[in-house]
């Protein structure tokens, strides 16, 4: 009976629990390292997006900026209640497409802000921004001449919004940006519409 190994729990237990340490440490191993490379996202690679993708972005964040000095006051001040309407409408939809062009960048590991170089938009030259006088003289304008201002200062500045979203439409690679520039372009056209309606 000394010898049947059946009969002697210590040697069984212990014969049986030997490789049970291993595997569950090789099973952790495997385990930790499978989320710890989850855990930290890849950032897109680069054939999904280009240099007309980040362009795009970056200059419709810096023509959102400038337009929500007009569109925030004039949300509040404008006489028309249709300015005020269309006011709040593009505020609302700015803030919408800013956040989603933040993600992208971020994603992509590329700055929000454009360069600041003169020649990094070569070709993009005819497109104004809004001039710290402009708001000076939204700011300073009352009662239907503060309208018109905002108006006037809008029409141009949604038009800039077009033909930057027509570049990215043009020469843009990453689609879900594409899809967004003709979304834009739409909507914009259609706001220009209604501004020329109201300067009318």
């Amino acid at each position: 009976m000394g010898t049947d190994l059946t009969m002697t729990p210590g040697r069984v237990h212990g014969h049986r629990r030997g490789p049970a340490p291993r595997v569950v440490a090789l099973l952790l191993a495997l385990l930790l390292a499978g989320c710890g490379g989850a855990a930290t996202p890849e950032p897109a690679p680069a054939a999904a997006y280009n240099g007309t993708d980040v362009m795009f972005l970056q200059m419709s964040l810096e023509y959102i900026a400038q337009g929500d000095r007009v569109v925030s006051p004039a949300a509040r001040r404008a006489a028309d209640p249709r300015i005020r309407a269309l006011a709040t409408e593009l505020g609302g939809q700015w803030a919408a497409e800013a956040a989603t062009m933040r993600r992208w960048l971020t994603g992509w590991q590329q700055p929000a802000s454009a360069d600041p170089d003169a020649g990094a938009h070569a070709g993009h030259g005819d497109l104004h921004s809004l001039r710290p006088s402009d708001i000076a003289e939204l700011t300073a304008a009352k009662g239907g001449d503060f309208d018109r201002t905002a108006v006037s200062l809008l029409l141009g500045h949604l038009h800039n919004c077009v033909e930057v979203a027509r570049m990215e439409s043009a020469g843009g690679r990453y689609p879900p940006a594409r899809d967004l520039a003709g979304r834009m372009t739409v909507a914009r056209q259609s706001q220009i519409q209604r501004l020329l309606g109201l300067a009318a």
